[in-house]
């Protein structure tokens, strides 16, 4: 059985050039987030105002972002690696989406300033 007799769809051979575009996760650091965006830092460049879809684990959430590019530069070279930051602007966020973002940061703020919820220690010694 050859490849073409298995096809549902007749395939048609593209005479000259015809151009497209593979998405990729890529693992990348986040250094600062906002409900408006991020920075990150990459091992590879990002265009200037090119779009990107990004998934971001915050807590035991996981959401998929639409994020543009608004800046970008090096960050740091040694003999075998180039480190990249980008300011990533959060576009078309739903309003659920953005409520997890904002929710995420609230945590991070409540455990920084000391309110989040403290776990009680063991005494030393047994209570009598």
């Amino acid at each position: 059985m050859t490849p073409e007799s298995t096809r549902s769809a007749e395939r048609i051979q593209i005479l000259g050039e015809l151009r497209g575009e593979v998405m990729m996760f890529q693992p990348m650091a986040i250094k600062e987030i906002s409900a408006g965006g991020a920075q990150i830092e990459t091992a590879f460049p990002l265009q200037l105002n090119s779009l990107h879809d990004i998934r971001l684990t915050l807590g035991d959430r996981s959401i998929i972002v639409k994020g543009r590019v608004v800046h970008g530069h090096i960050t740091d070279v040694d003999q075998e690696t180039v480190r990249y930051r980008a300011g990533i602007e959060f576009v078309e966020l739903s309003d659920r989406v953005r409520a997890v973002v904002e929710e995420f940061i609230e945590a991070i703020r409540a455990g920084r300033s000391g309110l989040a919820i403290q776990v009680p220690q063991k005494p030393d010694k047994p209570e009598s």
